[in-house]
């Protein structure tokens, strides 16, 4: 305990040395540091894996194979974009009526989220069962690219549904101010997913060699594991939420504020992967070495990343908390605070990945080491406009109001960057839509890609800070019936 308190005091110097340097409050910036923390562990842990997952494969197979991963991957995405809708609504009611002191509505709100979960991720589990092949198929002609990302698809979405459970049970805890039972279990079954891709990719000891098949199984293991770990804590009723398996089973007014407030963001995040398929699309044109270099830089720059997520978690808990209570004005200080201590974060993390980034890309095993090199610093340089996007989005959460991060997502995603992209294919590239040529291409190649990366991410910035900045998210919350400020 000694050993953990010292740990816990030392990490918590960051905070104390923003505070003296005007950066941000140390109480307010602290306990976002503090609720964001144990989600950063997480997070690191799980890009980690990716991070690994990539870095075997390419070992192991090659830039085709590590193509195939990230082109599989995206369907994989649009069942986390529709988990989002579920995990989303769940915590902000979670925290909203946790705040108001009403915890058996909470716990009947995961329930809630748990028949929700099931109800979605089943049916594009048996959807990609059957259809990977064609629709890795859809995103590029290279044969090899295709079988790789069919494998790894056809495999691990049958872990869909225990994925979809682990979020929203994570998310519930999190609306609980308690993101560190999440950590947790993370501890245990993240490096089980490593240790599993290892020994089935390569084939250590006993085990047969699977190439990319063994990097999906040791990824659907891990994912069931931890669904199960999960089921059994918030059945155990030791926690701040539980999942009572008996009782009221139905309460449509609270299914409704979940999705009212997870539909937005749910269409948000599909929005953004049906948007990565033809971004994806026109970097094919550009060569399966060029999939291959923003496969690896998007996934080594997500370190960098990461600690969004923990404080965008962070930002939806005490917003949300803060609200359900009745302190508006609290409310808004902590999305603010905790914009403050996720900027700091991040750009620090962003700078040395930057720095090193040539031996970062040589351990991959690609062919295209300046490329994948070039991609790193580029996302390098959006580091500040995801934090902002991310962090404000986790405000906005808070309190019920996702609409706007959707429509930020469609004038970056369809306005911004594809548009921009598109001016990367060759001069005269053109698609035919209704029997008519459509001309795309002017062959300004990658500082098209480049430009059309960053431009993304500040646009989404904007948007969500002017939203969370006009301070219409506190009328949102009160019309939503959900905690103290709905009564106001």
């Amino acid at each position: 305990m000694a050993v953990r308190q010292r740990i816990r005091d030392a990490l918590f110097v960051f905070p104390a040395l923003l505070d003296r340097l005007g950066i941000a409050d140390r109480e307010k910036a602290g306990e976002a540091f503090d609720l964001a923390l144990p989600v950063m562990v997480t997070g690191a842990l799980r890009v980690l894996l990716r991070v690994a997952d990539f870095l075997m494969v390419g070992i192991a197979l090659g830039d085709a194979a590590i193509a195939g991963l990230e082109l599989g991957f995206q369907y994989y995405f649009i069942g986390f974009g529709l988990s989002l809708a579920v995990s989303s609504g769940t915590i902000s009611v979670v925290s909203r009526l946790q705040g108001a002191d009403e915890s058996d509505r909470a716990n009947l709100a995961v329930k809630q989220s748990l028949w929700l979960a099931l109800a979605i991720s089943l049916p594009l589990t048996a959807v990609a069962w059957v259809y990977a092949e064609p629709l890795v198929g859809l995103l590029t002609s290279d044969a090899a690219a295709v079988d790789y990302g069919a494998t790894y698809l056809s495999i691990v979405m049958l872990s869909m549904a225990p994925r979809f459970w682990s979020m929203v049970a994570s998310r519930a805890l999190a609306g609980s101010a308690d993101t560190r039972t999440p950590m947790y279990v993370r501890l245990t079954t993240l490096p089980t997913n490593v240790a599993l891709n290892a020994v089935l990719i390569f084939g250590l000891g006993p085990a047969p060699e699977l190439g990319i098949a063994g990097a999906a199984i040791g990824t659907a293991a891990a994912n069931t594991l931890a669904a199960v770990v999960f089921f059994a804590l918030l059945v155990s009723g030791r926690y701040a939420v539980t999942l009572d398996r008996s009782g009221r089973q139905l309460d449509l007014a609270l299914v409704r504020e979940i999705l009212r407030v997870g539909v937005p963001l749910s269409g948000m995040r599909l929005l953004q992967t049906f948007g990565r398929f033809p971004f994806l699309f026109i970097l094919g044109q550009l060569g399966v070495g060029a999939v291959a270099a923003y496969a690896i830089g998007r996934r080594v720059i997500l370190l960098a990343l990461m600690p969004a997520w923990g404080y965008s978690t962070a930002a939806s808990t005490l917003v949300g908390q803060y609200l359900g209570s009745g302190d508006e004005k609290d409310a808004a200080d902590y999305g603010w605070q905790t914009l403050r201590i996720a900027l700091a974060t991040q750009l620090i993390i962003a700078v040395a990945l930057v720095v090193a980034a040539r031996p970062v890309a040589a351990a991959f095993g690609t062919d295209e080491i300046d490329l994948t090199v070039q991609f790193i610093r580029v996302f390098g340089l959006a580091v500040a406009g995801f934090s902002v996007s991310r962090t404000m989005r986790g405000s906005l959460r808070g309190a019920g109001d996702t609409r706007w991060p959707l429509y930020g997502t469609i004038l970056g995603t369809y306005v911004v960057r594809l548009p921009i992209a598109s001016l990367a294919l060759p001069a005269g590239f053109a698609v035919t839509v209704f029997g008519v040529s459509v001309p795309f291409g002017v062959g300004l190649g990658y500082t098209a890609v480049f430009g059309a990366i960053v431009a993304d991410f500040y646009v989404k910035a904007a948007v969500n800070t002017g939203r969370f900045r006009s301070g219409k998210w506190r009328d949102v919350a009160r019309a939503s019936g959900v905690g103290a400020s709905a009564d106001d």
